[in-house]
């Protein structure tokens, strides 16, 4: 197993990408501790987890809340002897379809903000546990990349650029101390829209003929490569990004 006896914090481990991400994580052995706003979606990841032999926990957290961050994080360390992999999933509210001429100021710098605010917060917190350890690996998903053509993507790009700049600045500041900072990119998981949203058949569509493959990461896909990331076998992978987009995404 990959991760057996590390303990990985997943922020937003009740939504579709948390959850794949948690599974996998899970399945190569490591104590998943979920955390989110909604308890219900968080049991019942927790409890396929464990259905299938794995150990998880769960966590009523606001992770825009930095004293909530702090006290879970400082909870889990107390339980788990540590923290070896956090991953902040959660949703950053971004609005799209709206063209930037007629959107509110609002609506265009609300997921910038929560982008930031929560990666800083949740990375901070598992930081502060990790840096005595000497090791640790922080994941962020998103990253960099061109928009989607023919679509009105309001503020979710520049959130992914200002987390990539963070990225980079906690690779250089957390490296020193055996931590590990990386992005995994996906240019975009089509099983993660649900099923009857507006235009769902058209962007699944888009996204796919923007892929080198034909066909766009899986659920199962991003699990596997952020297991692959936090895992000792990636020990060299940091100030990095593992691109998953099928060629969407061109390095």
């Amino acid at each position: 197993m990959l991760l057996a006896d590390k303990s990985a914090v997943v922020y937003g481990g009740g939504g579709s990408i948390g959850g794949a991400v948690a599974r996998a994580f899970a399945r190569e052995g490591a104590r998943v501790f979920l955390a989110g706003r909604t308890m219900d979606k968080l049991e019942t990841v927790a409890e396929e987890i464990r259905s299938s032999g794995g150990a998880a926990d769960t966590a009523q957290v606001d992770a825009l809340d930095p004293a909530a961050v702090d006290e879970h994080a400082d909870a889990v360390a107390a339980e788990a002897g540590g923290i070896d992999i956090s991953f902040n999933l959660i949703s950053h509210g971004d609005v799209q379809g709206t063209p930037m001429a007629e959107m509110e100021l609002q609506d265009y710098i609300r997921p910038v903000v929560t982008a930031v605010s929560t990666t800083f917060l949740t990375a901070r917190a598992a930081a502060r546990h990790m840096i005595g350890r000497g090791s640790g690996v922080i994941l962020i998903f998103g990253g960099s990349g061109p928009p989607l053509p023919g679509y009105s993507l309001g503020g979710l790009q520049v959130a992914f650029e200002a987390m990539e700049s963070m990225r980079r600045q906690l690779s250089s500041e957390l490296g020193p101390h055996g931590i590990r900072v990386v992005t995994l990119r996906t240019g975009g998981v089509t099983e993660s829209i649900p099923e009857g949203f507006p235009g769902r058949d058209r962007i699944v569509g888009d996204i796919e003929k923007m892929t080198m493959l034909g066909r766009a990461a899986t659920l199962e896909d991003v699990g596997n490569a952020a297991a692959f990331a936090a895992s000792d076998w990636g020990r060299t992978m940091t100030a990095a990004t593992v691109n998953v987009s099928c060629g969407a995404l061109i390095d």
